[in-house]
């Protein structure tokens, strides 16, 4: 089967996906929603590690294949795992870290579980390299929004080898109890399956617990740089998992000479400093939700799914405005500078239903959106009656 990957929708406006992302970044008024980046990150650790790195000119030499040793043991303190249990591979993103984890843990006759909505990328890889996806729908109040372990037992067969658990979960922003993760921990070793963490918005979430810390034999954890860290465009991301899952995986790395060695001395500040200015970020975002909350409440034919949410996106379900969520995404970038992700991005069933929007940003920036978001709503219906 020769693989193809789902060709993305180029918006109005634009010739290709790559012209409208290079529009996005370069315009530096644009009301930032639509990615789920951190722009609140002001450490200045971090700049000064990038500054210093850049002047000692270190880049000219390869950094060690793993990672720097200190940014690995620094990961390790920073999950509060046992560095004789776990190993880590430093990667040039999670989305890398992801590819290598599921690229060595399928083949072609095993199959995954995964949620709709989800972060349909794993679904693209995990479709790659195994036979099938079920893509469980969970856009609903029974099963809370999430994956549960009841859903997961209901779609195992004798070929599921990897469980994709997204948590706090891109776009919905639910996460999972303690009871929760031990559960799926229990049916991953009873079942000899693999359960792939996706802990990109750990740091954002009032409360997380790891599956790797009740099933390290079946774990694979991906730990991001983008968004807590404010790193997006740094490219650094990590896999950690036992040392009997990490050799496949090491031995399936592709760039064998490093990672970045400026992101990765970025990242060791980063990780030094966390302690430092993490909970400004976190108590911005909880403020900004609110904001949101308050727009949703103040327009009708919309909704949020899940309040509050867990990480630093959540879902406004626009299905009762008799609108599109692509027109309501391009309006807003168009006509208000505010750029947001319609929800086929992250769903294959319900996108239809929702915007997703990110709050990682100036909380006057969240206030902008506040003002235009019902007025957008009531303007697009109007043009609707013309």
């Amino acid at each position: 089967m020769v693989f193809k990957k789902k060709e993305k929708r180029v918006p109005n406006g634009f010739d290709s996906i790559n012209d409208f992302f290079d529009y996005t970044y370069k315009k530096e008024d644009l009301i930032w929603m639509g990615q789920n980046t951190n722009h609140l990150q002001k450490d200045k650790h971090i700049e000064d590690a990038l500054i210093t790195a850049a002047k000692k000119r270190d880049y000219c030499k390869y950094p060690p294949p793993e990672g720097f040793p200190e940014l690995k043991k620094l990961i390790l303190k920073d999950l509060d795992l046992n560095p004789n249990l776990f190993d880590v591979q430093i990667t040039s993103s999670a989305t890398e870290s992801l590819y290598l984890a599921i690229s060595t843990s399928l083949y072609h006759v095993t199959n995954t579980i995964a949620s709709d909505p989800g972060y349909l990328i794993i679904n693209n890889f995990c479709n790659r390299f195994g036979n099938h996806v079920k893509e469980v729908p969970i856009y609903n109040e029974e099963c809370g929004y999430k994956l549960t372990p009841d859903l997961i037992k209901e779609n195992i067969d004798m070929e599921t080898k990897l469980i994709v658990l997204i948590d706090p979960l891109n776009p919905l922003g639910t996460a999972y109890t303690k009871e929760e993760i031990k559960e799926i921990a229990e049916i991953a070793k009873e079942n000899n399956i693999i359960v792939l963490h996706d802990i990109t918005y750990r740091d954002f979430a009032r409360d997380h617990t790891l599956v790797a810390k009740y099933a390290p034999e079946h774990t694979i954890t991906i730990y991001s740089f983008s968004k807590i860290f404010g790193m997006a465009g740094l490219r650094i991301g990590a896999v950690i998992c036992s040392p009997d899952l990490m050799r496949p995986i090491r031995a399936s790395v592709i760039n064998d000479l490093g990672t970045n060695s400026l992101a990765q001395e970025a990242a060791i500040a980063g990780l030094e400093t966390k302690d430092k200015w993490v909970n400004d970020i976190r108590e911005t975002c909880f403020r900004n939700q609110k904001i949101i909350k308050e727009a949703v409440d103040e327009t009708p034919g919309t909704f949020l799914p899940v309040y509050p949410s867990d990480a630093n996106m959540m879902v406004i379900d626009v299905s009762g405005t008799g609108l599109k969520p692509v027109e309501i995404s391009e309006y807003l970038l168009q006509e208000k500078n505010i750029f947001v992700r319609e929800g086929n991005y992250t769903s294959k069933l319900f996108g239809e239903r929702y915007i997703r929007v990110s709050y990682s940003i100036p909380t006057e920036e969240v206030m902008e959106f506040k003002k235009e978001f019902k007025n957008a709503i009531l303007t697009l219906q109007e043009r609707k009656k013309e």
